[in-house]
């Protein structure tokens, strides 16, 4: 099934973001690793600081970094983007295997956020960019795969809505990580 110009640049773009954002944090890890006394490129301040999240237990969840997951994941979603740029029809069992694939890997996302926002007390720039962009593929692999093969009834208002979900999403991460770290952002009026 082709898709549209739009929403394949929009594959292609976010895979790209996804990418660097997981081959950066990679890199991040490998040079704390090597060097005890480097300071991360997204230590900004107390709040949003990579190198406190990057250093825990949560950042390597299956014994590897995390962002090496990433660095995969987001490999399939760049190819796709070309594929999809390319105008290359690609079957409705490969977008719904994607959307199944990034709907665990917002659920993993989720989890993170929990972590970061609630155990480890720090959030990572790099990470926020790849929560971002897996719930924005999230939306447009779901509707792919739904479209492809024909929308249920009862899921027709989701589908319709599925911009203002992922809307409402972000503005709910907006509010729980200003709420978290409400003590520190007043500090800086």
């Amino acid at each position: 099934m082709p898709i549209s110009r739009s929403r394949a640049w929009a594959v292609l773009i976010g895979g790209v973001i996804g990418l660097v954002a997981s081959i950066t944090l990679t890199v991040e890890k490998i040079r704390l690793l090597t060097d005890s006394g480097y300071v991360p490129s997204c230590n900004l301040n107390p709040v949003l600081s990579c190198g406190s999240v990057i250093i825990t237990p949560q950042a390597s969840v299956l014994g590897f970094p995390n962002p090496l997951m990433g660095i995969i994941a987001f490999t399939v979603v760049v190819v796709t983007g070309v594929l999809a740029v390319a105008n290359v029809p690609l079957p409705q069992w490969y977008w719904t295997s994607l959307a199944v694939g990034t709907l665990v890997g917002a659920g993993f996302v989720h989890w993170l956020i929990f972590q970061s926002l609630y155990r480890i007390g720090a959030l990572c720039p790099y990470c926020m960019v790849v929560w971002a962009v897996t719930m924005t593929l999230l939306v447009i692999f779901a509707a792919l795969a739904s479209e492809a093969g024909g929308i249920r009834k009862n899921l027709q208002p989701l589908h319709r809505w599925r911009w203002s979900l992922a809307a409402l999403w972000s503005i709910a991460l907006f509010l729980l990580v200003f709420i978290r770290f409400q003590d520190y952002w007043i500090t800086l009026f």
